[in-house]
């Protein structure tokens, strides 16, 4: 199996410095808890996630996560989820936005065959922001890395004084096109057999009123 992992974020416009972003980071530790775990792509105990030292950014290891098709792959392998809902605690006085997702992964596919990693976020009891979608194409057998930026009038912020959970919901898909399902095999991943591989998001902060 081959290190990968993959998400983003539903995300508007060019990439922009982190410069714009509101803010300096809240002094106080952050701490985030995982609340829950569903989906095909991520048993429990397969996600993990982690704070920087400087409250600037969090990251979401998979160690389990991979859609395939072809020799080997069974009639539900084709696409797999992931949905992680997280508790933020912030320290009072401040809110923060996702401003930036930092991803990267690895895809097998044979000639003709192809793939896709979607991802979306939101708030708990807010409307989910659209799908972003990134289609792979073969013949393909290499890692992949993107950033994807928001410019701060499209930040999503957080409720000022309310507890609401962050979710982040993947989904990897693979489709055999015009590849031979009885001789080959092509999937995408976010998984890894040495050490899982993590994906960063970058806070945006600004103080509450």
């Amino acid at each position: 199996m081959f290190a990968a992992v993959g998400v983003a974020l539903s995300l508007v416009g060019q990439p922009v410095h982190t410069a714009q972003w509101p803010s300096n980071p809240p002094p106080d530790k952050i701490i985030i808890d995982v609340a829950t775990v569903n989906g095909s792509g991520c048993k429990p105990g397969t996600a993990a996630v982690a704070v920087s030292d400087d409250n600037t950014a969090f990251t979401v290891t998979y160690s389990e996560f991979l859609a395939q098709v072809g020799v080997g792959a069974g009639p539900l392998d084709w696409r797999k989820n992931c949905q992680i809902s997280l508790k933020v605690h912030v320290p009072q006085g401040f809110t923060y936005a996702i401003a930036q997702a930092d991803y990267r992964g690895f895809a097998h596919l044979e000639r003709g065959a192809t793939a896709l990693e979607r991802a979306n976020y939101y708030f708990q009891g807010m409307s989910p922001t659209a799908f972003v979608e990134h289609p792979f194409k073969g013949p393909l057998s290499d890692d992949w890395q993107k950033t994807d930026s928001t410019d701060v009038a499209a930040l999503v912020w957080h409720p000022c004084g309310e507890l609401r959970n962050f979710n982040i919901n993947a989904e990897l898909r693979a489709a055999v096109g015009t590849s031979d399902p009885k001789k080959t095999t092509s999937f995408i991943a976010m998984d890894s057999t040495d050490g899982s591989i993590t994906t960063t998001y970058h806070f945006a902060w600004k103080t509450c009123p």
